[in-house]
């Protein structure tokens, strides 16, 4: 399926963006609603974007929150507020929020090697594993790679010794995961459990699941890859804190306006959460969006416009991104149904340099 200028300028915009004519940027200069509505529809008939939701925060509020586009081109279904977007490895930072819940309550210590919690046989082979902590896990220091190969050399391995580099890994969050279910005496569906009653639901995040269901599956946006629907990769039924969540802007964002207000954990734990763990080698590829250092859970990205905290997702067919400043309590939310697309990254450039 292809698309014309025409077909996406009848997307319309679902939410508004409450009543105001202008926002904010992140240093204080004002971009008129208008001109993000017409780059947001101009931007998503270039670049093949079937559907995204937006939302922008200023002082910590919400000032501007959209919906345009499409979740499902063939049958014309619109994307609305509501609409369930695979957030990919913003699952990532979210997670390692749920992690600081068990360090707070004397569950974890994110500097005790994890075989302590769980031997992990995927790697016993290797005694440097021994060496890996949460800590490490959150900050992508493990020595993993992302995700160890397919098929017949499906074997896990250390790229290097715990602690000594950046290597940024999957592998270590589901890990860490498999430790968290473990100290809960509980399993995949436990931990989800456990998410919801820590954190989705005490911030209402009703649609926001890393164990998918009969109750947000039916209301997700179809995937797509240049314009053409693909199938995506299928779900399975475990907690995938490197990939798994489910959620749109409108839910997410009532976890970033938490974490703009520092509310749901102690002063000491956002201090941790926040604080850089690790300088990225120069070649490491996150370099070329400007993340300089990786905190628990966040690239610490210093930009012309200003340091900011956040992460980007990508599963087939699905890119998301969000971007905040604790400071000024600034932050951008985006979920898309199209796969590798720069149109998140573009928004924000656009909002800082007009172009």
């Amino acid at each position: 399926m292809t698309f014309c200028l025409g077909l996406l300028l009848l997307m319309g915009t679902c939410e508004s963006s409450f009543g105001q004519k202008t926002v904010k940027n992140l240093v204080g200069q004002e971009v008129k609603v208008s001109s993000i509505d017409a780059f947001l529809e101009t931007s998503m008939t270039k670049l093949k974007v079937p559907g995204a939701t937006v939302v922008l925060i200023n002082n910590g509020k919400v000032v501007y929150q959209t919906a345009k586009g499409w979740a499902d081109v063939a049958n014309q279904t619109r994307v609305t507020s509501k609409t369930i977007f695979e957030g990919a490895s913003l699952s990532k930072p979210l997670f390692a929020y749920l992690v600081m819940k068990d360090v707070e309550n004397g569950l974890l210590d994110l500097d005790k090697p994890l075989f302590q919690y769980l031997p992990y046989d995927d790697i016993a082979y290797d005694e440097r594993y021994k060496n890996i902590t949460a800590r490490m896990v959150l900050s992508h220091t493990t020595g993993f790679p992302n995700w160890r190969p397919e098929g017949d050399q499906a074997k896990l391995k250390l790229k290097f010794a715990p602690g000594t580099s950046f290597e940024y890994s999957g592998e270590g969050y589901q890990y860490l995961a498999k430790v968290l279910a473990h100290i809960h005496h509980t399993d995949d569906q436990g931990l989800e459990a456990i998410f919801q009653q820590r954190v989705a639901q005490p911030l209402q995040m009703k649609a926001t699941k890393y164990v998918q269901d009969g109750g947000n599956l039916p209301n997700k946006a179809l995937p797509y890859d240049q314009g053409e629907r693909i199938e995506g990769e299928a779900m399975k039924r475990e907690f995938g804190s490197a990939y798994s969540i489910h959620t749109n802007a409108e839910d997410f964002s009532k976890w970033i306006l938490t974490l703009l207000a520092g509310k749901g954990l102690s002063k000491k734990s956002y201090q941790e959460l926040f604080k850089p763990q690790v300088t990225l080698p120069k070649n490491a590829p996150q370099r070329q969006q400007g993340v300089v250092h990786w905190t628990l859970g966040f690239g610490e990205a210093h930009l012309p416009f200003g340091t900011v905290y956040g992460h980007g997702g990508n599963n087939p067919g699905y890119t998301s991104l969000f971007a905040l400043n604790r400071e000024k309590k600034w932050a951008m939310i985006v979920f898309t149904n199209a796969n590798q697309s720069m149109f998140p990254l573009q928004l924000l450039l656009f909002l800082h340099n007009g172009k």
